[in-house]
């Protein structure tokens, strides 16, 4: 069920059989130019695959022109009612424009940004969610259903389907999680367009990362979606570094280490919890395609986990380390984890 048709935004494509993208959003002030720079480093540092910027005024355009200097991921301008915003970002050299024709005047003003666009090759997300449909969609549904949010989004679509624009992204976005993975169902159904996956409002860092790890993992895995963000009241490098670990967890995430890790239990006779949030930490950057175990009993670890390619599994103040369920060493439980990079740095 993965969209046929396809856009280009710089030299990411969305679409049309390319891997999953990874998108985040720069959360500085738009006036902060300094600032959002800084942070667009950051996030392409972390593997963000696509930056989305606020443009809610004509002095935030001098912020495309910074980012597409300091970095090489594709820029989108985040834009709402105002078309001749779109417009200046266009001409200020932006790869990829977010805004829903219907929200900024008549056919004109969509004409005039359908044209842009096309001139420049540069594609249109059309966003929406479940605080801004329209009044028409609404009463027919009388609350922000999935079929309302499909509707929705293809209703924008037509809006430039009829100026013979097609390069077009959907997202329809909702809060609650079963109400957004039918509206993407929906509309995998009954069009080709690119799928941009997210869960809006999806809140803090846990509650966040478990509500768009089940949305946006339910469509991955049956074939649904071209390009993710996760929503996160966070810094946006959360975003990115929790993406990628979805991705990553249903085996669609670039080359890095996938860990395995037991609950503990009563046999547990060594700090686990410390030494397994160690380990996730000092690999986090790691681009080893390998599965790194931390188990907590030395008796059943090794045995659990031999699959792994590298682990550890914990004694009583000691610790193995062992490679494909073969003990390799035996540690104080001090100096577990650095044997054990030390170990991961040899394969």
């Amino acid at each position: 069920m993965a969209s046929k048709l396809y856009v280009t935004a710089l030299n990411t494509q969305i679409g049309g059989g390319a891997k999953v993208s990874v998108q985040s959003m720069l959360n500085k002030p738009a006036e902060d130019i300094e600032g959002s720079v800084q942070q667009a480093k950051e996030l392409e540092a972390a593997g963000c695959e696509i930056i989305r910027a606020a443009v809610p005024n004509m002095e935030a355009v001098k912020l495309i022109a910074a980012l597409k200097e300091a970095v090489s991921v594709p820029i989108v301008a985040d834009i709402h009612f105002n078309y001749k915003l779109a417009l200046e970002s266009i001409s200020a050299g932006v790869d990829k424009i977010r805004i829903n024709p219907g929200n900024i005047g008549d056919d004109s003003r969509v004409k005039a940004v359908a044209d842009a666009c096309k001139a420049k090759n540069i594609p249109i997300r059309i966003g929406v969610n479940s605080g801004s449909l329209e009044k028409h969609i609404l009463e027919k549904y009388g609350h922000p259903t999935a079929e309302a949010l499909c509707d929705s989004a293809l209703y924008h679509a037509s809006l430039l389907e009829k100026f013979d624009f097609n390069d077009i992204v959907l997202s329809m976005k909702s809060s609650d999680v079963g109400t957004m993975i039918k509206s993407y169902r929906l509309a995998a159904e009954r069009c080709d367009y690119p799928l941009h996956l997210g869960v809006t409002e999806a809140g803090t860092k846990r509650m966040g990362i478990i509500k768009s790890a089940v949305g946006i993992g339910s469509l991955l895995v049956d074939g649904i979606g071209d390009t993710i963000r996760v929503s996160l009241t966070d810094n946006p490098v959360e975003e990115v570094y929790a993406a990628k670990d979805i991705l990553k967890s249903i085996g669609m995430g670039d080359r890095g280490v996938r860990f395995v890790s037991c609950p503990t239990c009563g046999r547990t006779k060594i700090d686990l919890i410390s030494l397994a949030n160690e380990a996730e930490q000092r690999l986090k950057d790691c681009k080893k395609d390998i599965t790194v175990a931390v188990m907590g009993c030395i008796v059943n670890g090794p045995g659990e986990a031999k699959e792994a390619d590298i682990g550890i599994a914990g004694g009583d103040g000691v610790g193995l380390v062992f490679k494909k369920g073969e003990i390799i060493a035996k540690v104080p439980e001090d100096k577990l984890i650095d044997v054990l990079i030390d170990e991961i740095d040899k394969l």
